[in-house]
């Protein structure tokens, strides 16, 4: 490991399902009590501290008892919401944690969006512990007491013998906890253990058994994030020297824009200019007005005129303009910024490299969108693991050209027609020109990814269904002997569709499977119409039918079909309701009467 003064700050993301107790943990980190102040007790919004060695020792005696040197020279930690959006702040070359620390409520084990977040975290190759929390909440739980060590001083028990020190019935609760969450893992990809049973922690993810509330485990906790960053990260910790970062949120004070972001390497002067890609990864180039950063232990920003990587910045731009247009440019949520030196090309060779990679899209698809790249990133990842296509892809809320763009889906595949939105809004003008377009919008990407796999499925077997009743049409009407309007040149009188759809022109057949007529016309409420679906009434005509001689005695009326018909309808069953399923049983009875084999 180089010098301190060469050394960045590991970034790590703190992440895991909604109320595990994220935001707790890191109140125990920098005793602070954010979570009481934020709406609901969920976290609002990404939000990073600084965290220097000096605090992690006083809150870790671990690190100097240990003996072990650590010359990192702190944390920058990341506070997440519950959805996935953070786990997907990129750079090139991976993520742009270091390391995450995962969340899990003992008690509860692995929910939606923890297996969502591992995906994730698997998907990028993010090394990750598990903060195994709420401990505390396991009924009749002793937390540690103090003990007397040389020179008389009284500290608490460590985590392993307080662990073992409870009651054999808690001890068994505990330990079918952990155990159950260690197969839950597995399932997932991942041999994990409680982590003083492990020696190598390159190929076992750490559990670290811990309270927010009581601060049980917090030290061990600390104690791993430096260990491990120490052994596995030293490579790459090492500074480099050009400014590199990625942009997080615009956020808007009185008339002011502000960017929060984060400078992942290198050293950043205010007097430097910067280029940051656009979604075509063009660069935008502009001078900093302020530049501001995140003090240690705090969401407070102080002024600077450097500042050296891993940090969290707030700056004020000076009207930012793209070098091919020279007109000011929106910066998007997510998009990578560089020191610039007046190397265009290189640059914009590296952005569109970068955010190409980020964004691939198809050549036929849906579109998708999101809040942020690395939000983006991960939902057409997820996307093309459930092999959905997508044609574009955008940051930003859906808005009038997305529904143009899915608009002329419906002319090549209705399938594709639609809009996904991960964790952003619809604009107004749009729901009253969405039409027929499916627009699916969730803030937890996995449910997304259900919502549209769900619809796509279903979509399919409509437009299946309706290719194959293009070829053909199966139904069984019931006669209304009640309704007769004419007996005969042609034949009107009222039926029942008793299952599938009449429609004009349909062969029939009836009870004996004799050949009836052509449907010449149906009427339904006085008005001439070209089909009738389940359950309706209507009147039909029939022409070179007499009612009297030919239908008095019939009940029912089935469609004709052929054989090669009836063998298309069997293989795509799955298509067909319960009741379309009996009508083709009941006609291939019929047929089987006179022709045994008929449709095998």
């Amino acid at each position: 490991m180089t010098t301190q003064t060469k050394t960045r700050q590991p970034i790590v993301t703190v992440c895991g399902h909604v109320d595990h107790g994220k935001t707790s943990i890191l109140d125990c980190l920098r005793n602070s009590c954010v979570q009481e102040g934020e709406k609901g007790g969920i976290t609002q919004r990404i939000s990073f501290t600084s965290y220097p060695m000096s605090q992690m020792k006083t809150a870790c005696p671990l690190i100097d008892s240990s003996g072990i040197k650590i010359n990192i020279p702190g944390f920058l930690l990341i506070d997440t919401p519950g959805h996935a959006a953070f786990t997907n702040l990129r750079k090139r070359g991976g993520s742009l944690a270091d390391l995450a620390i995962l969340v899990i409520d003992i008690n509860e084990g692995i929910k939606p969006q923890t297996a969502e977040v591992i995906q994730i975290l698997k998907l990028h190759k993010t090394p990750f512990i598990i903060a195994l929390n709420k401990i505390d909440n396991i009924s009749g739980w002793r937390p540690p007491s103090s003990e007397v060590i040389p020179g008389g001083r009284k500290q608490d028990k460590d985590l392993k013998k307080n662990i073992e020190s409870q009651s054999q019935n808690i001890k068994q609760t505990f330990d079918e906890r952990y155990m159950s969450l260690i197969g839950a893992l597995h399932s997932h990809g991942f041999d994990s253990d409680l982590f003083y049973n492990i020696k190598d922690f390159s190929k076992k993810i750490a559990l670290v058994p811990c309270s927010a509330r009581t601060h049980e485990g917090i030290p061990e906790l600390i104690m791993m994030l430096c260990g491990l960053s120490q052994k596995y990260l030293a490579d790459k910790l090492i500074l480099g020297k050009d400014a590199k970062g990625v942009m997080l949120e615009i956020k808007k004070e009185k008339s002011t824009n502000y960017i929060e972001s984060i400078l992942y390497d290198g050293v950043l002067s205010k007097t430097d200019e910067i280029a940051i890609a656009n979604l075509e990864g063009e660069p935008i180039i502009t001078k900093i007005r302020i530049l501001e950063e995140i003090e240690p232990l705090c969401f407070k920003f102080k002024p600077k005129e450097k500042v050296q990587a891993s940090t969290g910045l707030r700056l004020q731009l000076i009207n930012p303009k793209g070098i091919s247009s020279g007109e000011k440019t929106e910066i998007l949520p997510g998009m990578p910024f560089v020191l610039y030196k007046g190397n265009k090309e290189k640059i914009k060779e590296t952005f569109k490299k970068e955010v190409s990679e980020s964004i691939k899209t198809d050549k036929q698809g849906i579109i998708a969108k999101a809040d942020s790249l690395g939000s983006l990133e991960a939902l057409l990842a997820l996307l093309k693991q459930e092999k959905i296509p997508v044609v574009k892809a955008g940051i930003g809320n859906i808005n009038k050209t997305d529904i143009i763009s899915a608009k002329a889906n419906l002319e090549i595949n209705e399938l594709d027609a639609v809009i996904v939105g991960f964790n952003i809004s619809i604009d107004e003008e749009v729901k009253e020109m969405k039409g027929n377009i499916k627009i699916l919008t969730e803030d937890v990407v996995y449910k997304l990814i259900e919502n549209i796999t769900e619809f796509r499925e279903e979509k399919r077997k409509e437009i299946e269904k309706k290719r194959m009743m293009g070829l053909t049409t199966i139904c069984k009407l019931k006669i209304l002997h009640q309704h007769i309007f004419r007996n005969t040149k042609p034949a009107i009188f009222g039926v029942k569709i008793e299952a599938g759809k009449l429609i004009s022109g349909l062969n029939l057949i009836n009870e004996k499977n004799e050949k009836v007529a052509r449907v010449k016309n149906i009427q339904s409420e006085n008005k001439s119409v070209q089909e009738s679906k389940e359950g309706t009434e209507v009147a039909i005509s029939l022409p070179g039918v007499n009612y009297e001689r030919q239908l008095k005695d019939n009940n029912v009326l089935y469609s004709e079909l052929g054989e090669s018909q009836f063998r298309n309808f069997k293989k795509n069953k799955d298509l067909l309701s319960q009741n379309e399923i009996k009508i083709l049983q009941e006609i291939a009875e019929l047929k089987r009467e006179t022709n045994a084999d008929w449709g095998q």
